[in-house]
């Protein structure tokens, strides 16, 4: 019998499942995901679970990673330094479309270029200009090379990251690499996030298979897609975009295999985010504008997942404004109190003992700090490399780090960059005050919710009378924000059919009435009316709650911990080649390929040469992303107009998908 290892390294746990021959769950693990070097959470996770099913490890045929590491990174804003080559558009792009924002102060140069809508060169490539600028640059991790219509001719950006690699050394996404879709600017933010992560995925997939070499494990190292399929680990490296939503696309999928659900919204609470899709006759629906995670809109295809940052290790912020006051949850996540305590007791059970004999509440208290393992230090301003100064590897209190208010700013910058990490109030702690968790150390979560409650409101009341209904406010916040965001995601499906925006029915009194199922002169009810698969260790301590609220089945799964992990290794390997041709004049059709465009004088003859690149542009791509037994589905949009009387050619778009089982490697 085959045996399947699953791996799912998430913000806060690694996970890792054996499944025999696709059928049967033989054992599941969880290790603490190690951020310094991955490769001791994935080992921890996959020793432990392979201990339990006393599976040796040779007889491991396929081993599959899915991973939130991508996905958290732009959420957070996090992912190493690029610059961007914009070549044939105009400057004000750069602000109108997002592109500023996803650089985040990177260097970027607009560069003379680029081609027409029919592929031929509208103006010269600058080679000088951009020789000159990547002699003067400073260092960056990657870069990213977009031109204008380079999915109609791209050899402009081939040219280019021909020059930037001949002169720096560095990697280069090219923007027609990633999508064969027009609309430039999408592309290039979609070049810069795969240009940003490329280092962080390298990262974790090579300390990845280091972990599983190290054990004994020889079988190949898929990774999971967004779009929920899988491939290569080679590929993967050099196209780490189409990882984000891997480890959310990899959970619908394991939702599915465990539930056997038709219909319904899955929704999936992780430490970073809560990840909620649609399962559609079985299948998880894709979204057809691209991915959108971290704010950015992408050109990757992934499944169609509403992405919040909201999940147990999420910051809980309090509100001391109005009479009654209150808290809201993320969108940043932090380490739990417990986990600090858990692994820095003394330090942090002194500090939080000295905060609670403090005559009065700071804004620091509960509140930790310490450095990044493993990270290499860049150049920082002086101030913030003085603040990195103060800290060291273990936890210290966050104002001892502070010397003045301008301190803070620095802190925000280095978090930022991933160099140092903070410990705060979670909803995390929360449940284990309550009871429903004792993963670490529940006293320090108690005595860090105590340090809350006593903060004042508006009216001059402390916020809660004791730990117990401090948790419990937290814990009602963590429901109110998930039925936010799975009530707006049923509605944004069907929001058409009521004349309204998703976002202004989830939040209209009516709707909030209607779910309490209000009674007066009028009867208003209102349900979710598909179950509710929940997802993630910690949703059993959330969800039955979350349920009540949207008057829905909420379907708590056994395996519903390591969904992702088994998502991991029930999917197949899909790769999708697609091609246009166009006609720039009469009798005459353009066929554009990688290489270039190449003209016909029939239709027919350019249809037969594009569907014989993308038959097998597909087969290859497909088998070098590690498949067996390819099957290939094909799918054509040829658009014509009726003039006199005869149909004319407008354009052709051409799918090829090329599908498979991943290779396996059966032992003796």
């Amino acid at each position: 019998m085959a045996i399947y290892l699953g791996v799912d390294t998430g913000g806060t746990y690694t996970d890792a499942v054996l499944i025999e021959d696709g059928q049967r769950i033989l054992a599941s693990a969880k290790s603490l995901t190690t951020r310094h070097d991955l490769a001791h959470g994935v080992g921890a996770a996959v020793r432990a679970v392979l201990d339990s099913s006393k599976v040796a490890p040779d007889r491991i045929a396929l081993a599959s990673l899915s991973t939130t590491l991508a996905t958290n990174a732009l959420v957070e804003g996090q992912g190493g330094g690029v610059a961007l080559v914009y070549i044939g558009f105009r400057a004000e792009d750069l602000g109108k479309h997002g592109l500023l924002e996803a650089l985040q102060g990177d260097p970027h140069l607009v560069l003379s270029g680029g081609h027409n809508h029919a592929g031929g060169e509208a103006r010269p490539l600058d080679t000088d200009t951009l020789e000159t600028w990547l002699t003067g640059l400073g260092p960056v991790s990657g870069f990213a090379v977009a031109s204008q219509f380079a999915t109609r001719n791209p050899a402009h950006e081939l040219a280019a990251a021909d020059l930037i690699r001949r002169i720096t050394g560095r990697p280069v996404t090219m923007s027609h690499e990633l999508s064969a879709q027009l609309n430039g600017p999408k592309r290039a933010v979609t070049a810069v996030l795969n240009a940003r992560l490329i280092g962080m995925i390298d990262r974790l997939i090579g300390r990845a298979e280091d972990a599983l070499a190290d054990i004994g494990i020889r079988a190949p190292l898929m990774v999971v897609r967004g779009d929920g399929a899988l491939m290569a680990s080679a590929v993967a490296r050099t196209r780490p975009i189409e990882t984000i939503l891997s480890g959310p696309a990899a959970s619908i999928v394991g939702a599915q295999w465990l539930s056997g659900a038709r219909d319904a919204i899955v929704s999936d609470i992780g430490g970073t985010t809560t990840d909620i899709a649609i399962l559609r006759d079985g299948k998880p629906a894709l979204d057809p504008n691209g991915a959108q995670v971290g704010g950015f809109r992408t050109m990757v295809e992934a499944v169609a997942m509403r992405t919040h940052g909201l999940g147990g290790d999420s910051e809980v912020h309090i509100i001391t404004e109005g009479l009654q006051g209150g808290v809201r949850l993320g969108p940043r996540r932090v380490l739990p109190v417990s986990l600090a305590a858990h692994e820095d007791g003394d330090v942090v059970h002194t500090a939080l003992e000295r905060q609670l004999r403090a005559p009065a509440p700071s804004e620091h208290d509960a509140r930790f700090i310490r450095r990044s393992k493993g990270m290499e230090i860049p150049d920082l301003p002086p101030r913030d490399a003085a603040v990195l100064d103060r800290i060291g590897p273990r936890f210290m209190p966050l104002g001892d780090a502070l010397k003045s208010r301008m301190d803070q700013a620095a802190l925000t910058r280095l978090w930022a960059r991933g160099l140092v990490q903070i410990s705060a109030l979670t909803p995390t702690d929360a449940v284990h005050a309550l009871g429903r968790v004792q993963a670490w150390d529940s006293d320090a979560a108690c005595k860090a919710l105590d340090l809350m409650a006593r903060r004042r409101i508006g009216s001059g009341d402390k916020l809660a009378a004791d730990t117990v209904t401090m948790a419990q406010i937290i814990v009602d916040q963590m429901t109110r924000q998930t039925r936010a965001a799975i009530l707006s995601a049923a509605l944004d499906e069907e929001s058409g059919d009521f004349g309204l925006n998703a976002q202004a029915l989830c939040d209209h009194p009516m709707m909030l009435r209607a779910l309490e199922g209000h009674r007066g002169l009028l009867a208003l009810d209102a349900a979710v009316n598909v179950p509710v698969i929940g997802l993630g260790a910690s949703a059993h301590c959330y969800y039955p709650a979350v349920g009540q609220a949207l008057n829905a089945q909420v379907i708590l799964q056994d395996g519903a911990e390591v969904a992702n992990a088994i998502g991991a290794v029930v999917g197949q390997i899909s790769v999708t080649q697609a091609g246009t041709i166009t006609s720039p004049s009469e009798g005459k059709f353009r066929v554009h390929l990688p290489a270039g465009p190449e003209d016909f004088a029939a239709q027919d003859l350019a249809l037969q040469c594009l569907w014989t690149h993308l038959r097998g542009a597909a087969q290859t791509a497909a088998i070098e992303a590690g498949a067996e037994d390819v099957t290939l589905a094909e799918e054509a949009d040829i658009r014509t107009t009726r003039n006199d009387g005869r149909d004319v050619f407008i354009e052709a778009t051409l799918k090829v998908t090329a599908s498979g089982r991943p290779r396996i490697e059966m032992q003796d």
